[in-house]
């Protein structure tokens, strides 16, 4: 958690990092997550009429109609250098600032009386000032609300024709992936604006922002893909805009369906579940929505991560096998329901997080992997002796050696093995993967029986002349042969592809552990303490070749199991 802390994620549930490596669908927002959550205006279109935004001039009718609109419509704020609000809205004070900086009249008309928030639902937020309503929204949305439009300074009856202008350049802008934002008013003369209010409106114009996509988005879906993880798109934009975006980073590709959230609803379930694997972008989408999305996903096993950041995305990440709420723009609401937060709001953090949780496991595994397959190994070598009427190969001192150092050391230095994007290349595994599988109770076994036989053939060298010289050889076998097995367990693959000093915490574990086994060895007053019996040079030996066999078996079918693997 300490490691993730610093690569911009903050576990709340310990218990998460390791739900991480089960992931396999991820289910993000577009804005911020996605993007760099800069927006830059683009382009403005007045009635056949696209301009760029350097052609912008307030003292034009229709131009300080829209720029009014810009800043009324507008809950962001700027004080100086501190910048607070959603960008889209920030960058569109800068817009009307840029152009209306010389004009007081311009900002002393442009008064607030009343509000109507933006909805999600209904996808407008409507302002009431003086004696007019500016209304900004989605711009389909926005159409359906316009009975007149504004040219050149008059109001003109709303046609066809116009609408199809509209949309035409809406599309168009969508198309290449920008956000585009409609802007309506009309004359008022109420104190407050109400949802009845939003309809007869005069349409002014639209503008394009830009929100270009984070550089490193792009490799963050294509490691997810690789590692069998699903990425998928939620967003509250147009659906075109969101697939051209989403095309751009790799998440929509040929054969994917892009929907939008009233055709989510008219889905039943078994429809939805047919058509669940090909939707990369849901386009247009309500808070309920994302909790179906979730449930879907759910339903057919597999594991979700959730981004979030408002109040209505709480019930989402609750429903979520794993919720992600964005530290920067992220609701403290949004942030008290998730299992994660990013500090950053970036999506590759995520991708980082799922492959230190598929680390993490692994690294569980291993250690397990070590600590049973050493354990089984004394188990068989106590068994054998006493079966065959032998005497006992340990004595309860030298277990307790092997609990406290041999166990512990090299155990704690797998723990600490660095995480390698190695593991991206595997599926995730189900939630319902028990951690000793059928492979893994098989390589233990196989394990403990190679330690064990090596333990039992130098107890038996040393039996020859000395009951304790026995025993002292099989003590110091296995425990010199477990100490070597911790670089064994560090991965499934062989010491020469994941290199010996990559993890120096093994190197000092085994160090550690050979020395104190050597001090009671060779110190005579430990003898008596750990039942030990002086042992000669060439038994010395004996203890050494018979230890370094089961790694050397081990390494080499490691070795050949990772070349018929790249084969």
């Amino acid at each position: 958690t300490q490691k993730m802390v610093k690569e911009n994620a903050i576990i709340k549930n310990l218990n998460s990092v390791e739900s991480l490596g089960c992931v396999s669908v991820i289910c993000s927002d577009k804005t911020g997550t996605l993007t760099q959550n800069k927006m830059t205006p683009q382009t403005i279109y007045f009635y056949n009429h696209l301009m760029k935004i350097s052609e912008l001039d307030n003292r034009h009718h229709d131009h300080s109609v829209l720029l009014k609109s810009c800043l009324l419509c507008n809950n962001a704020v700027i004080n100086g250098e501190q910048r607070i609000g959603d960008p889209t809205e920030l960058a569109l004070i800068d817009l009307v600032h840029e152009y209306t900086k010389n004009d007081i009249e311009f900002k002393h008309t442009a008064v607030r009386t009343s509000e109507l928030p933006f909805d999600s639902d209904r996808k407008l937020m409507s302002i009431s000032s003086l004696n007019h309503i500016y209304t900004k929204g989605a711009p389909d949305v926005i159409i359906k609300r316009c009975s007149t439009i504004l040219i050149n300074g008059i109001k003109e009856p709303i046609t066809k024709r116009h609408l199809d202008a509209i949309e035409k350049e809406n599309q168009r802008c969508a198309n290449n992936g920008l956000r585009v934002l409609g802007f309506a008013y009309k004359d008022y003369r109420g104190n407050q604006v109400t949802l009845e209010d939003e309809h007869d409106l005069t349409f002014i114009g639209l503008v394009s922002l830009m929100d270009p996509p984070r550089i490193e988005s792009q490799d963050a879906v294509a490691k997810c893909k690789i590692a069998g993880i699903k990425p998928i798109m939620i967003t509250g934009d147009h659906v075109v805009t969101a697939r051209a975006i989403a095309t751009q980073i790799g998440i929509y590709e040929d054969g994917d369906l892009s929907i939008e959230g009233y055709e989510l609803d008219k889905m039943s379930e078994e429809e939805l579940d047919e058509k669940l694997p090909h939707i990369s972008v849901y386009a247009r989408v309500a808070p309920e929505h994302k909790i179906r999305i979730v449930k879907a996903w759910q339903k057919r096993g597999d594991i979700v991560a959730m981004t979030g950041d408002g109040v209505n995305d709480a019930p989402a990440l609750k429903q979520s096998d794993i919720g992600v709420a964005m530290g920067i723009t992220g609701t403290e609401v949004s942030k008290d329901a998730a299992s994660m937060i990013l500090t950053d709001d970036n999506f590759s953090t995520i991708v980082k997080a799922v492959i230190t949780g598929r680390n993490v496991y692994r690294n569980i595994k291993n250690s397990i992997n070590y600590l049973l397959s050493g354990n089984f190994a004394g188990i068989l070598c106590v068994f054998i002796a006493s079966l065959l009427l032998l005497p006992t190969p340990f004595f309860p001192v030298h277990l307790l050696f092997m609990n406290l150092i041999t166990d512990s050391l090299p155990a704690i230095a797998i723990g600490m093995e660095t995480g390698k994007n190695g593991v991206l290349k595997e599926k995730p595994r189900s939630s319902s993967d028990s951690i000793l599988n059928k492979q893994t109770v098989l390589q233990i076994t196989f394990e403990g029986i190679i330690i064990a036989i090596c333990t039992m053939c130098a107890y038996l060298f040393g039996l020859k002349q000395d009951p304790l010289v026995a025993s002292t050889m099989a003590f110091a076998t296995i425990c010199l042969a477990r100490l070597l097995h911790g670089f064994n367990c560090r991965s499934n693959l062989p010491l020469t592809k994941i290199g010996f000093y990559t993890n120096r915490s093994s190197i000092y574990a085994f160090l550690i552990g050979f020395s104190l086994l050597h001090v009671i060895l060779f110190v005579p007053f430990m003898h008596s303490l750990f039942m030990i019996q002086t042992i000669s040079i060439t038994q010395l030996f004996v203890i050494y070749a018979f230890a370094l066999i089961p790694t050397i078996i081990i390494q080499t079918k490691k070795y050949w199991s990772s070349v018929k693997i790249n084969k």
